[in-house]
């Protein structure tokens, strides 16, 4: 499960666990970040790293399931507001040069709100049952540490300076495009 899957489903398994509004107030809250930072990343308008804001969301996310305490809601709209930016921007400068980028933001748009609401489901299955809820605070636990693999791998290994070029199909014309990423 990549660590962008994981904090999605984090959120929705997140927001059943404070309940009330907050069920769907924190997921949507996430997918208008998403939005934002996507269309950010499209237009090259830098954050200071994508990768800080990335790196600890699931740690963060994964430790607040697994405690299965109540936080205060707004402390979560505000944690998954940054974490849905950073996530979005990271999908939106991954935008393969011939995609139309309304169709494209669509596409992850949609496919966060529809991880959450996996989420959601999960949690909501979960907590009608006693071993359910143990076993949503183990798989937060779990998440923490993925989370905690994701940092150490991150900082051991030195990112390689490369290009990556994509051979691609445009679906307008037929020929073959080739995508260059630094």
């Amino acid at each position: 499960f990549p660590s962008h899957d994981r904090a999605m489903l984090s959120v929705g398994l997140l927001s059943v666990q404070l309940g009330g509004r907050a069920i769907w107030t924190v997921p949507a809250t996430f997918v208008f970040f998403v939005l934002i930072g996507g269309v950010m990343g499209m237009h090259d308008i830098p954050l200071f790293t994508v990768e800080a804001g990335i790196l600890p969301s699931d740690l963060v996310l994964g430790l607040a399931i697994a405690a299965d305490r109540r936080i205060p809601v707004l402390i979560a709209v505000v944690g998954v507001a940054v974490f849905g930016l950073f996530h979005g921007h990271a999908h939106g400068t991954e935008m393969p040069g011939f995609v139309h980028p309304a169709a494209y933001a669509s596409g992850f748009v949609l496919g966060t709100a529809l991880i959450h609401l996996l989420g959601v489901g999960l949690g909501l299955v979960a907590t009608r049952h006693r071993v359910g809820t143990l076993t949503l605070r183990f798989c937060g636990a779990l998440v923490a540490l993925l989370g905690v693999n994701f940092l150490v791998t991150a900082i051991r290994e030195p990112k390689p300076q490369r290009t990556v070029a994509q051979i691609l199909t445009c679906p307008d014309c037929g020929k073959i495009h080739t995508a260059v990423k630094n």
